[in-house]
């Protein structure tokens, strides 16, 4: 389901550096996520970069997704002996070469023209996979045709169901490797009403068309789009969606926006291949907890009966190897390949998870992890 709210910064979200000294002109050389944060801050239309920033309400929940990471320690034991590391793991059986997956996010044309095929050949390039929501502004045909690297499709579901099985079918077809539900729809932000944002009309009838509403067409008005948008996604979905899901695939199938331990518990009992700790980085209902606050929760709950995945308020490589070492698969980033993907299209996307693996591959050095599997909750402290 496409948002079409944009959001204003309130100063609550993480400080955001200055592009430049004043009265010099050239380019921030990017070193870390919030680097990308500023150049993606000076670029953009302000509404798009709102739109990317803030979060719900007074952003209690988007500021301590970050805060949480760090209140926890890391504790490395001395004379490991790792001159270097192996950052490459497996994920639904599919093996990657970083543990970072590049979440779905929404209306990536607003970030730059290119969009999606851009951010699909970054995700590739690095070895990883990208998740393609269902309001990415291109078809899961064109995602599909941009890289050869590893996808998930994000279903955000049509009430039409119909319209929902041929979905799900062609991303089948067209070499999708899972589904992800995401269950925690909508985003409640303030500063959405304050912009009035609006996407244009050709962009909303687009996503909509190919979704595959085919009734959708250049002759309605705007007005008429726009009223048939919100009623053509289904809110009120129960866990005998899933029953119905499995019916039609084969696909593995994901969970995302768990943070009780009993959701997760009864998500296994499905038969759901994984689960994604998410809180929808905050953008939905103000003062839920940090998703990694209730990673270790999860993980117990689930008794690797599946894959356990997280995202919400990753910024360093050091947050990967905590959540790693809390019994995440991998990590899911949104807003900082967004940031990049604004900044500088698919250079950006491949600087920002080149910068997060060299962060990584230090804090695995540091704590004599030469795999991925080495990484254990006895490398942290917490409160």
């Amino acid at each position: 389901m496409l948002e079409l709210g944009a959001s204003q910064p309130t100063g609550a979200a993480e400080d955001v550096p200055q592009p430049g000294a004043p009265g010099d002109h050239k380019p921030l050389e990017p070193v870390k996520v919030a680097d990308f944060q500023a150049l993606a801050a000076a670029k953009l239309p302000k509404a798009t970069y709102d739109y990317i920033t803030t979060g719900s309400a007074d952003e209690i929940t988007l500021r301590e997704n970050v805060a949480a990471f760090q209140r926890i320690r890391i504790l490395p034991p001395l004379l490991t002996g790792v001159a270097n590391a192996d950052l490459s793991t497996t994920v639904l059986k599919q093996v990657i070469r970083l543990p970072i997956l590049l979440a779905p996010v929404a209306g990536q044309q607003m970030y730059h023209p290119q969009g999606a095929l851009a951010a699909a050949r970054a995700a590739a390039a690095a070895g990883t996979v990208y998740g393609v929501s269902s309001s990415v502004g291109h078809s899961v045909e064109e995602v599909a045709a941009a890289s050869q690297g590893p996808k998930w499709f994000q279903l955000y579901v049509p009430k039409d169901r119909t319209v929902a099985r041929r979905l799900v079918e062609r991303a089948e077809r067209a070499g999708y490797q899972a589904i992800i539900v995401t269950v925690d729809m909508g985003e409640w932000k303030d500063a959405d009403r304050r912009n009035r944002f609006a996407l244009p009309k050709e962009v909303l009838i687009k996503h909509l068309r190919d979704i595959g509403f085919t009734q959708i067409t250049n002759a309605m008005s705007y007005q008429e789009v726009l009223d048939f948008n919100a009623q053509a996604w289904d809110l009120t979905l129960s866990w005998d969606f899933f029953d119905w899901l499995r019916s039609i695939t084969k696909l593995p199938l994901l969970i995302k926006g768990v943070l009780r331990k009993e959701d997760a518990t009864k998500a296994v009992s499905l038969g759901l291949d994984g689960i994604v700790v998410s809180n929808h980085g905050g953008r939905r209902l103000d003062g839920m907890p940090a998703s990694i606050e209730m990673l270790p929760e999860i993980v117990a709950a689930v008794g690797g009966r599946a894959e356990v995945y997280m995202d919400g308020g990753v910024r360093r490589g050091t947050d990967v190897l905590i959540a790693l070492a809390l019994g995440a698969r991998a990590v899911l980033i949104g807003r900082p390949y967004a940031w990049a993907l604004g900044a500088n299209g698919e250079a950006g996307v491949r600087k920002v998870l080149d910068l997060l693996r060299e962060e990584l591959l230090n804090a695995m050095v540091a704590t004599g992890c030469a795999k991925v599997s080495d990484i254990r909750p006895t490398l942290l402290r917490r409160p």
